[in-house]
């Protein structure tokens, strides 16, 4: 029997059709699996999955619901950082008057950090031969973000903001060999003492909430204790800090910076936002923002940059970003997952190259704060997202590749549960896997 030319092409597309229907991802499926999770439906969910390459969303759950998105706002930050600033982060801004050099602070996080460790600008300065001035008083705003929560000052994530930062501005205790605290930087030292009145449940130190008082409590302190506290901030104390640091006096003045002055680079920006975005570094993203300011506007004024952003690198969002601090501290903070999903999409187009994006974003099994959620496909991690972390919320956005090649991002948005964080964890964890082996 004959069989027709015709006969064959219906075959090769029915098959065609039905290899193309068993590749893509069919929206009923992932709806199933939210809809008999008992874990995302005692909470409010929001949920936005994009095919990159066919550019359209395969599946949305509450996508245009407002979230509060946590250490998700970092992806703002980093998008606002593409668009305005170059290779490099400026560390120092100055100028010359005969045997006088005149310095501005710009915000820069690297100054000195404990992992950056940007010295070009402090070298700079220690080089001069010249009488040294700071001129302070360029960034006018608040030591923290509006919405941030004033109990958590003595914690290490909320480090003042300031317009010359250094070293973190964050202090590191340990335990010295005398079994006593040993602080760094040393300088801080002089504000520790013992408080016989103060009586915790475990060896912690606590400051002062208006100054760099540190008291501990009398009683062992473990071989292998370590605290991070932010310290006090003021310029009279970054000026001691410089003194101390660069061995020379520093005079402070206050100088409208001028036109003509002069910038010296710090770290590179690609370092600085992988540190921002992998262990999802709050005090680098609020000082981020006051870069932006100090590159694009000639100030330090982090509302000036959002306003910015939002009016003009923000305005194709399907929603409208409530936006408020660089870190996502902020209970202020309110995004929309298809928002997110969009600005992801931005992302991608402003880096072009993905593999390089990917190694900015904490990597799944391998990385930053998914480092321990997820486990690699074979050694091969597929999935890169930034967390989002505040009590009774916990978030995920980021990009998923599938074992059949499929490029996709993603925003999972988990607000307002009681049940421990970990089980929300491991229901986002395992959902994004399903996708990742299924499709």
């Amino acid at each position: 029997m004959r069989i027709s030319p015709s006969f064959i092409i219906l075959i090769l597309a029915a098959l065609f059709f039905q290899s193309c229907k068993v590749q893509s991802i069919q929206p009923r499926k992932i709806k199933k699996l939210f809809n008999e999770s008992k874990i995302v439906n005692d909470h409010f969910t929001g949920f936005a999955l994009y095919d990159l390459d066919k550019q359209q969303m395969i599946y949305e759950l509450n996508d245009d619901k407002y979230y509060t998105p946590a250490s998700n706002t970092k992806l703002f930050t980093f998008y606002t950082c593409l668009r305005m600033l170059g290779d490099s982060i400026p560390a120092l801004q100055y100028i010359t008057r005969g045997d006088s050099l005149i310095f501005w602070g710009t915000g820069d996080p690297s100054f000195l950090h404990s992992d950056l460790k940007g010295t070009k600008g402090l070298e700079f300065l220690k080089n001069s031969n010249k009488n040294l001035y700071f001129s302070s008083g360029r960034y006018t705003g608040g030591f923290w973000g509006s919405g941030w929560p004033w109990n958590d000052y003595n914690d290490y994530y909320q480090a003042d903001i300031t317009e010359l930062p250094m070293q973190d501005n964050v202090t590191l205790i340990t335990t010295g060999a005398d079994g006593k605290p040993k602080m760094k930087p040393v300088f801080l030292a002089y504000g520790l003492q013992r408080d016989n009145s103060y009586h915790p449940r475990s060896f912690n130190i606590q400051r002062n909430f208006a100054d760099n008082t540190f008291v501990y409590p009398d009683m062992p302190m473990p071989k292998n204790f370590k605290q991070e506290i932010p310290w006090k901030t003021s310029p009279a104390l970054t000026l001691a800090m410089l003194q101390d640091t660069l061995k020379k006096p520093v005079t402070e003045i206050h100088m409208p910076i001028p036109r003509d002055a002069k910038t010296i680079y710090n770290a590179n920006a690609d370092s600085v936002y992988r540190r921002m975005l992998q262990p999802s570094d709050n005090f680098i993203a609020e000082q981020l923002l006051l870069v932006c300011s100090s590159v694009k506007f000639g100030v330090l004024n982090k509302d000036s940059v959002i306003n910015y952003s939002v009016k003009n690198y923000l305005n194709d969002l399907p929603d409208v970003p409530q936006w408020a601090d660089g870190s996502g501290l902020s209970r202020f903070d309110l995004f929309t997952p298809r928002s997110i999903v969009k600005l992801l999409v931005k992302i991608q187009e402003q880096i072009k190259d993905e593999r390089f994006l990917h190694s900015l974003m904490p990597i799944g099994g391998v990385a930053g704060t998914i480092r321990n959620a997820y486990k690699t496909d074979n050694g091969v991690p597929f999935v890169w997202a930034k967390t989002g972390t505040l009590a009774n919320n916990h978030n995920q956005s980021g990009y998923l590749v599938t074992r059949k090649g499929k490029r996709l991002a993603f925003s999972f948005m988990n607000n307002n549960f009681t049940r421990p964080t970990g089980d929300i964890r491991g229901e986002m964890v395992r959902i994004m896997t399903y996708i990742h082996e299924n499709y």
